[in-house]
């Protein structure tokens, strides 16, 4: 047997791990056939269809043409992976954005690991919002920062982060005086939930807590980029916000259509990021088609194509609650509710969760039936608070939303949910 293969100490440590979370329904794989290609999709994050949008693949197609330099960069940007294109689109991106500065990352990953790895200084503190992404929780692990001075908020109450800077102010005088930071870090729509941030009501408040100007908003907008906003902008846009916000994080995977991110900042911090940001640093930089591909991507925005994409996105997301709503409530007895959401300058959550106990079963018999949704499970989401979430995108139809609902009635049906005579 191959030393490789061997049940050597470690080889047995993580095949009982793995088997730990097989057991437990909680196993993640990678498809060797990925299903979503041949089915209708109700799970990516390609909000507008972008990705798959004829419009926009021939003009990237076209754009790439008249390029020189159209495969990898070659190099992290502080040696030779920085380009003409890298440097104007940064530019762009920032005149956008409305921001001071920007600077590129390979992925929102990357960059929500390097902002909370290096921004914070010793002494500081960040308070985040419960559900904050795990990229958020990484970067903290890795800053400067003591535990003790990491708190969470209950998710989307303002109240509870007037209670944590309270407490803050109250125990811990240096940020009372305004000697040193306090961090709060907050999503603008939130991938598991579906549900938009409380941002004018985040941004009031840190401004009332701290007159001195030493608390700081950093806003993660990934699911928001390109799909709200004026022209796309984000959430801070649509408030007016821009010069109220430290820090943006903008992604480009999910309704751009595309990969890799955008960091918006002063010009500052943006010097800062170059000299200490591991994942900017020691990474060969985005190639040069990724970096063609958002600018394409921009151009769509700015003819207000996006705009258009998201109200159609917007009208399939209420069609597609609504009829979901309507099952479920057929069926009183079910164990099963959506995760409540709202609608913000026009535009609806694409994401619709519904909550399910265990979800694995419901989301394995819409991919039987050629609906691809996908399971969220602990440790993602809290233990009870399990489910299958829902993505809609433009390109789904009203009538992918009934086969979709025949689907779940179907399902209800088999569990033997009871069903009041005026539903038969």
């Amino acid at each position: 047997m191959s030393s490789i293969l061997a049940a050597t100490p470690l080889n047995k440590a993580l095949s009982t791990a793995l088997e730990k979370r097989r057991r437990n329904g909680m196993l993640r794989t990678i498809a060797e056939d990925p299903p979503t290609e041949t089915k209708v999709d109700f799970s990516s994050n390609d909000y507008l269809g972008l990705s798959r949008n004829p419009k926009l693949g021939e003009h990237f197609l076209a754009t790439l043409k008249r390029s020189e330099h159209i495969l990898g960069s070659g190099a992290s940007r502080l040696l030779d992976g920085n380009s003409s294109d890298h440097i104007a689109l940064e530019k762009r991106l920032a005149k956008f954005y409305n921001a001071p500065a920007a600077l590129l990352f390979n992925s929102g990953y990357d960059a929500n690991v390097g902002i909370f790895t290096v921004l914070p200084q010793p002494g500081d503190a960040i308070v985040y919002d419960e559900l904050i992404h795990a990229s958020v929780h990484d970067g903290m692990r890795g800053s400067r920062i003591p535990r003790e001075l990491r708190i969470p908020f209950e998710h989307n109450s303002v109240e509870g982060l007037k209670d944590v800077l309270a407490t803050l102010l109250a125990t811990h005088p240096p940020y009372f005086t305004g000697e040193r930071s306090v961090f709060v870090s907050v999503e603008s729509l939130y991938s598991m939930d579906g549900d938009f941030s409380p941002l004018a009501e985040v941004v009031r408040t840190v401004q009332e807590y701290f007159p001195a100007g030493n608390g700081h908003v950093i806003v993660d907008e990934a699911h928001t980029n390109g799909l709200l906003g004026p022209k796309g902008r984000g959430l801070v846009s649509h408030l007016g916000l821009e010069k109220d916000i430290l820090v943006r994080l903008n992604t480009f995977g999910k309704a751009f259509g595309s990969s890799g991110s955008v960091v918006l900042t002063t010009p500052l911090i943006r010097n800062y990021f170059l000299n200490y940001a591991r994942p900017v640093i020691y990474t060969t930089a985005i190639p040069q088609f990724n970096v063609l591909s958002i600018g394409c991507t921009l151009d769509f925005l700015e003819d207000g194509t996006g705009e258009s994409l998201a109200a159609q996105m917007t009208d399939i997301s209420n069609y597609c609650r609504s009829s979901i709503t309507n099952c479920l409530e057929a069926y009183p007895t079910c164990n099963m509710s959506l995760v409540p959401s709202e609608v913000v300058g026009g535009v609806a959550s694409p994401i619709i969760p519904i909550v399910v106990v265990p979800p694995l079963p419901l989301a394995l018999f819409f991919q039987s039936r050629g609906y691809m949704a996908r399971q969220i499970a602990f440790p993602t989401v809290p233990r009870g608070q399990e489910r299958v979430r829902l993505c809609v995108h433009a390109s789904n139809t009203r009538e992918e939303v009934d086969g979709l609902v025949e689907v779940l009635h179907e399902w209800m049906k088999q569990q033997n949910f009871d069903v009041p005579k005026a539903k038969l």
